[in-house]
């Protein structure tokens, strides 16, 4: 009987073995396939992340990673002209652009006045709400003290269009290369005039580095040029109608006048001057962007020569360059990316710009 009981006693032992056996199995196919379903879960998210065809004028694509929680970015210009529309559009084009990957774009106007202060409190602010990266048009000295201020708190800041002649933390700045941009308007004005003639100067803001450069870079050519003859050089603020009354007070004290070189905005204000005043072939204009209002003068002849610096293009890719920057840690190749200096003349116009409509 004894004996009896404990083979019950092992046969009991052994079942309860076995049952310990199985509970384990079934704990770890349960962890092996859980472990699975976060793989498969892992990989579905990453099947999720779009592939959102670029606008067009938009050169740089997101990485191909989302973010681990939503992200806000300020995009910081100005709207003095319609030189900044363009602008806008490549910044909105990127807000839709972005959404895509839980990122909001705030497109946020600093005033019309380009003013340093303007830029040091637009980006105080920006400091103060936290966004997780701040796109930004400083353009003058003295705001690189704010930029750095930012970088130091964790916010990345990427500058584009025009940005001080002072270093800054910034990540990287996307724009013309205002000096060479400028040069390359004194040898467009030499060439129209043959080497010989008057020129008139109109700057956007004396002070403003980007206006400076550009300034610089035609005067020092022009220098070279023992021919002409600089009559002056006048402030705009980028107003168009102001770069129209300069023009006209020009050509009233020197009526043999061959060339006004506007740095900035409102160049279009010089041409309808000319065409005003009946000078349409004898006195040109060279400017700057390929913006409606100039491509119109381009076309009927008054503007000679626009310089283009991708306005659409720089408020698109500096908004996605900083998102790739935020999202994956992919800094730009180069810390300054230089945009094409292309030209735009009453020959070409049709093949750069398309047929008037």
């Amino acid at each position: 009987m004894l004996h009896n009981l404990s083979k019950m006693e092992e046969l009991k032992i052994m079942f309860k073995k076995w049952i310990k056996v199985l509970l384990t199995s079934i704990v770890i196919l349960s962890l092996l396939s859980g472990c699975g379903g976060q793989k498969n879960s892992q990989q579905s998210e990453a099947q999720k992340i779009p592939d959102i065809p670029l606008p067009k004028g938009g050169h740089v694509k997101a990485v191909n990673q989302l973010p681990s929680k939503p992200l806000r970015i300020a995009f910081l210009s100005f709207q003095n002209n319609p030189f900044w529309y363009p602008v806008r559009d490549g910044a909105l084009a990127a807000k839709d652009y972005l959404k895509n990957f839980n990122t909001t774009v705030d497109y946020i106007v600093m005033g019309e006045d380009l003013k340093a202060e303007k830029v040091v409190a637009a980006m105080e602010t920006a400091i103060a709400k936290k966004y997780d990266g701040i796109a930004v048009v400083p353009i003058f000295d003295g705001t690189e003290t704010v930029i750095n201020k930012a970088v130091d708190s964790g916010i990345p800041v990427f500058t584009f269009i025009a940005e001080g002649s002072k270093p800054s933390k910034r990540l990287a700045f996307i724009g013309q290369d205002a000096y060479a941009a400028g040069k390359l308007a004194g040898q467009i004005i030499e060439k129209l005039t043959g080497g010989e003639g008057k020129v008139g100067v109109i700057t956007g803001v004396l002070g403003a580095t980007q206006h400076e450069q550009r300034k610089n870079g035609a005067l020092d050519y022009l220098k070279s040029v023992k021919g002409i003859q600089v009559v002056g050089v006048y402030e705009n603020h980028d107003k168009a109608e102001v770069a129209y009354t300069l023009t006209k007070d020009m050509l009233t004290a020197h009526p043999d006048l061959k060339v006004v070189y506007v740095t900035a905005g409102g160049p279009f204000g010089a041409a309808k001057a000319i065409k005003d005043l009946g000078k349409t072939g004898q006195v040109k204009v060279v400017c700057y962007d390929w913006i409606p209002e100039n491509v119109k003068y381009v076309r009927s002849g008054e503007i000679a020569a626009a310089i283009n610096q991708d306005p659409f293009g720089q408020g698109f890719d500096s908004l996605v360059y900083l998102y790739n920057y935020i999202v994956a840690g992919q800094k730009p190749e180069k810390d300054f990316i230089p945009v094409k200096l292309d030209v735009l003349t009453p020959d070409n116009v049709n093949e750069l710009v398309g047929p008037e409509k």
